[in-house]
């Protein structure tokens, strides 16, 4: 009999979640606003009711042995209880495992969700082929995930992976953390929005100023945007592209020097600028990494996009991951 788990990316901003099954088939999947659903508990409700559909409708072809969870934050992870999350205000504190659990019956796993999201680009995307890879994933913030000979590594607090927390900057921008001139602070859909800011404030990119004066309430200021007009050649913009890469960079080169991984994965929604922001980030990698510049150590795209997380979820519930 086929086997098949039910995998959860709960996010800030979306529900998602999947049914995939033990051959690393996506079989369906849905997508819901975190915002439209409300609060915490009926976020839960409606998770557990979209679990039981997936796992009613695909039940004839094969067995549902669990439930894997993403969750943005840092967890006690033998308790499967939420402690933080920037994220999920409200949820602090919140016994996520157990909620879901007692609402379908199944054994239930959680973990992070950049920590899923590496264990999904190791068993079905871009480190398929190797059994160690460091996963960045470049969105709202920065996330990590480590895989260590085909486990999550989690270190000794269950905290391994903050990468986006590096310090790279002396009294550098504010962090969520409380920190200051965190990784993320300049290599982040975040950082990109705020440089852009400053650019608009200095009147260094008329280009981008017209764009956000269009349309009848105006272009929202978004990262997307501004890879848009630094791809028509905007000098500012493309300049703000170069920095990003180049702390990428500066932190990838201390990542491969102390981990000497053959594979790191640059994924998450701002990765859709690789063509501008690359060109820098192998430079300074090639610069500060003795490791990388002598070596076979490969730097590449996530495969699986905004899905890497779904995929790991359900790869934990199936006892692909520790």
């Amino acid at each position: 009999m086929k086997r098949f788990a039910i995998g959860v990316d709960l996010g800030g901003t979306n529900l998602r979640v999947a049914a995939v099954d033990d051959a690393g088939r996506l079989l369906e999947k849905t997508a819901r606003s975190m915002r439209a659903l409300g609060g915490r508990d009926a976020v839960i409700r409606q998770l557990c009711q979209d679990a039981r559909e997936l796992a009613a409708r695909h039940g004839s072809a094969g067995t549902c042995v669990g439930v894997g969870v993403g969750v943005p934050g840092i967890l006690y992870l033998e308790k499967g209880v939420l402690r933080r999350s920037p994220n999920l205000p409200g949820w602090e504190n919140f016994a996520v495992r157990d909620a879901i659990a007692s609402q379908l019956g199944l054994p239930v796993r959680v973990d992070n969700d950049a920590n899923l999201a590496a264990l999904g680009e190791k068993w079905r995307g871009a480190g398929r082929h190797v059994a160690s890879l460091c996963l960045l994933t470049l969105g709202t913030g920065l996330g990590g995930g480590l895989i260590l000979d085909g486990k999550i590594w989690h270190g000794f607090l269950g905290m391994a992976g903050e990468i986006g927390h590096i310090p790279v900057v002396e009294n550098g921008a504010p962090c969520g953390c409380g920190s200051r001139g965190c990784l993320e602070t300049e290599v982040s859909a975040t950082a990109i929005v705020r440089k852009a800011q400053a650019l608009l404030a200095a009147g260094a990119t008329p280009a981008l100023a017209e764009e956000v004066r269009r349309g009848e309430r105006g272009a929202p200021l978004t990262a997307e945007l501004v890879y848009r007009v630094a791809s028509a050649g905007d000098r500012a913009c493309r300049e703000l592209f170069d920095s990003f890469g180049k702390y990428l960079g500066l932190a990838l080169a201390g990542l491969v020097n102390v981990l000497n991984f053959p594979l790191y994965v640059i994924g998450g929604g701002v990765s859709a600028a690789w063509d501008l922001f690359s060109p820098a980030m192998f430079s300074e990698l090639c610069a500060r990494s003795y490791v990388f510049a002598e070596g076979s150590t490969r730097v590449a795209r996530a495969e699986l996009g905004a899905d890497a997380g779904l995929y790991g979820a359900a790869a934990l519930a199936l006892g692909s991951a520790a």
